[in-house]
């Protein structure tokens, strides 16, 4: 059964990365992966990310958190200092399905963070929160995304694409999914999520 509201606070670690809750000391590690010309094309964050974009927010996140209307967790690999984020939202517990999305910064990416971030909320919605359909929306020229999303096993879903207007002008996304039961996806998180480890702080 899918838990209600979502657990906080929250602790994930494997893969080599440690997902934890985000904190006021992090301000200016955040504005300084925010502030950044990739971020403002692929998401609806503003641009530029200055320190009150920062305040707004952690202070959102927070809300969201203690709330239990999402996860939302920076991306560590000890527990220090945040180089991304992973977050679920969106959830319909009478679906059994939320949507995820994720971030890394640009000087730690091609590490591998991603796709070790993703696989283990993965992980964690479908075996401890009993989800069963997970979506990504990830525009159709963000090929990074992708590489990541079909790496932990996410597959394009039989959706319409959505539009929306971005700061470059109208964009397109397509919805990705990781659903239980499918062909291959036993195998996919066998191998995407092996040597997971859960906790909570």
């Amino acid at each position: 059964m899918t838990v209600s509201p979502l657990p906080y606070p929250l602790r994930l670690a494997g893969s080599g990365v440690v997902l934890r809750e985000w904190r006021p000391e992090d301000l200016d590690d955040l504005v300084a992966l925010l502030d950044e010309p990739d971020i403002a094309r692929w998401t609806l964050m503003p641009s530029p990310f200055d320190v009150e974009s920062g305040l707004a927010y952690l202070r959102r996140a927070h809300q969201g958190r203690v709330g239990g209307s999402r996860i939302q967790l920076a991306i560590t690999t000890d527990g220090g200092s945040p180089l991304g984020e992973v977050l679920l939202f969106n959830v319909r517990s009478e679906l059994h399905e939320a949507e995820l999305g994720y971030l890394v910064g640009r000087p730690y990416r091609r590490r591998g963070l991603a796709s070790a971030a993703l696989s283990l909320l993965t992980g964690y919605a479908f075996d401890t929160l009993g989800l069963r359909r997970l979506l990504l929306r990830i525009d159709r020229g963000n090929t990074a995304s992708m590489s990541v999303a079909r790496r932990c096993g996410y597959r394009p879903a039989a959706e319409p694409p959505i539009q929306q207007a971005g700061p470059y002008g109208p964009t397109v996304l397509d919805t990705w999914e990781y659903v239980e039961g499918r062909p291959g996806t036993q195998q996919d998180r066998r191998r995407n999520v092996a040597s997971r480890r859960y906790g909570r702080r």
